[in-house]
């Protein structure tokens, strides 16, 4: 997928941008932040700037030797993306297999999941949602404005990733439809489509802490809509949002892409 983004290359005395991460938490190991969570962004960070080939065999004890990490959470980080759809797994456990993604597939998946968010918001704004269904969103949406509002550090945003997911899980749930669901569980094993795959690597982008105000704008007016029972402008804002996760995750591409060829600079992402 590296591959089909393209940019142009960095300067070799060029500087990394400054991020929303790099005041405060410089160390990918930085206390606090959760180790599989590090270890699946890692792997992500290799995939996405094309150190990882698509068709390449991914192994648990070639990655801990190459990361420098144990193995529980390298064996978590693998699982976690076959579940996305990004890894296959092999025969007779060997390891996992990259699979191989044009821009096309990526915006389709992305497309199809947004569809299926959308119609689970529509129905909840037209069934109407049960309140502590609607409790839980406020929850949520309390939760997340209050990480906004201090540092993000490692361990904050690794906070922010859980209940960034969480709360999409929480729309599919509010349409009262199993088989909205069930189709929702699939649309997330779509590679790069389900809520967060990589939001960790969003934080690397220069605009980032805009980029999260921004979703979580979004976020607010979503269950607005729900409130109000207004199906077409709810559906409408759950594409919108998925077309903003889409268009970030292109620039990530292009941003790890350039920061390869500053020495040093991919080392320092999570």
């Amino acid at each position: 997928m590296p591959r089909l983004v393209t940019d142009t290359p960095a300067p070799d005395d060029a500087t990394p941008p400054a991020t929303v991460l790099d005041a405060h938490e410089p160390a990918p190991d930085a206390a606090g932040a959760s180790q599989t969570a590090q270890a699946l962004q890692r792997v992500r960070d290799l995939i996405l700037t094309g150190d990882i080939e698509p068709g390449s065999r991914l192994t648990e004890l070639a990655l801990v030797e190459r990361l420098g990490v144990s193995r529980t959470p390298i064996r978590a980080a693998l699982q976690k993306l076959e579940s996305e759809g990004l890894l296959d797994a092999m025969p007779n456990g060997r390891g996992y297999r990259l699979r191989q993604f044009s821009k096309a597939d990526i915006w389709d998946a992305i497309e199809i999941h947004a569809t299926m968010e959308g119609l689970a918001a529509r129905m909840a704004a037209e069934r109407g949602v049960e309140p502590a269904l609607m409790e839980q969103a406020r929850e949520l949406l309390a939760g997340i404005d209050a990480l906004l509002e201090a540092p993000l550090t490692t361990e904050a945003f690794t906070r922010y990733m859980a209940c960034n997911e969480a709360f999409h899980a929480l729309i599919g749930r509010m349409s009262g439809s199993p088989m909205v669901l069930r189709q929702l569980a699939r649309a997330n094993h779509h590679p790069f489509a389900a809520p967060g795959t990589f939001l960790l690597a969003q934080a690397h982008l220069p605009e980032a802490r805009g980029e999260l105000l921004r979703a979580q704008d979004q976020h607010h007016a979503i269950i607005d809509a729900i409130k109000r029972r207004e199906g077409s402008r709810v559906e409408a804002l759950v594409r919108e949002h998925a077309r903003l996760f889409g268009r970030n995750l292109l620039r990530v591409v292009k941003l790890q892409q350039a920061l390869k060829l500053v020495p040093g600079s991919v080392k320092g992402l999570l």
